[in-house]
């Protein structure tokens, strides 16, 4: 068995030998990977790897069930880790901008905000789990203490009063509404229009101008969609039955085509995310488009969203100008 002093030693000797990579040696130490930092702002405000490494504890886990204990060996399993990681970041320099721009403007929150905002959304939070000791694993598993977390939605409060204040000045005429109703008026019918379709899947533009051609010259579509077609609805000639023709579950690409359609009118062959589609339109059921002024306080809310938002996103970007970002993404992973 070797001593103490032996093993004191050898320690000494491995680490002489090493001393021409020591730094690297040093990095791979976890309080060395946790301090390193990942974005400075105003020059004197940092983020560092450990900050975002604990926010990132819930995808990790979320990772080592889906790809194993070996997770950081697959390629998307890391691609995803990373696109996580900088969105983390991105929501930490907003944060710290939105504080400084907070306290710079004296904003705080009240003893009634702190209980709306902080102690009541906390209580409904932990609502949902059948303890408070269940509740508060599944905030450290997604890095929290419950201090850190009630001080997040005490941020997370002031934020949005900040917001207020930015957009409060926002405001849509009657002439904006009127001109966003004109323009959107399948949006307003009595009942939403529905579009009947069918449509044959395929892997490339080759075969979709062959499946067109097929179809041009008098075969059956659906027994065309069940001869080739990829997707699930094959089995069924490729019919899709009833899509509302706002209905966001379906490819923007697929349906723009689609509603270009008439009655019984096959597309020629459209190109989406899935792969090549030849689409046939077999009915379209068309409704009355409400009353202006029935709707007019409904518009005004939507249009009124947006222009707030299009007013956040450009103050946020001016502010993120002035911040002095100065961001070191290698040190992300």
């Amino acid at each position: 068995m070797k001593s103490a002093k032996q093993i004191a030693t050898a320690l000494l000797v491995g680490m002489f030998t090493f001393s021409a990579v020591g730094c690297s040696m040093v990095e791979k130490r976890p309080e060395a990977i946790n301090s390193k930092v990942v974005a400075t702002i105003y020059g004197n405000q940092t983020i560092t790897r450990g900050e975002i490494d604990k926010l990132a504890k819930g995808t990790v886990e979320q990772l080592k069930s889906q790809y194993g204990d070996s997770y950081e060996k697959n390629e998307e399993a890391v691609a995803a880790l990373k696109k996580q990681k900088e969105q983390i970041l991105t929501s930490l320099i907003d944060q710290k901008i939105f504080l400084k721009k907070a306290k710079d403007q004296k904003i705080t929150l009240t003893k009634d905000e702190i209980k709306t905002n902080v102690d009541d959304v906390y209580a409904q939070y932990q609502q949902e789990f059948k303890t408070e000791s269940e509740f508060k694993s599944q905030l450290s598993q997604y890095g929290y203490t419950v201090a850190e977390f009630k001080d997040q939605l005490k941020n997370r409060a002031i934020s949005n009063k900040l917001i207020q204040q930015v957009v409060k000045d926002v405001k849509v005429s009657d002439d904006e509404a009127k001109k966003y109703y004109d323009s959107h008026k399948n949006s307003y019918t009595q009942s939403p229009n529905t579009v009947h379709l069918a449509h044959i899947l395929v892997k490339t533009e080759k075969e979709a101008k062959a499946v067109k051609a097929r179809i041009d010259k008098g075969e059956d579509f659906a027994t065309v969609a069940k001869q080739v077609s990829t997707d699930g609805s094959k089995e069924k000639g490729g019919d899709l039955g009833d899509i509302q023709e706002n209905d966001s579950n379906y490819d923007k690409t697929f349906m723009a085509a689609a509603l270009k359609l008439n009655d019984n009118q096959v597309s020629a062959p459209v190109h989406t995310q899935f792969g090549w589609h030849v689409i046939k339109c077999i009915k379209k059921t068309e409704y009355p488009v409400k009353d202006f002024n029935s709707v007019k306080d409904d518009i005004k809310q939507t249009v009124l969203s947006t222009k707030q938002k299009s007013v956040y996103q450009k103050t946020l970007k001016k502010w993120e100008s002035q911040a002095n970002i100065d961001k070191n993404e290698k040190n992300l992973m």
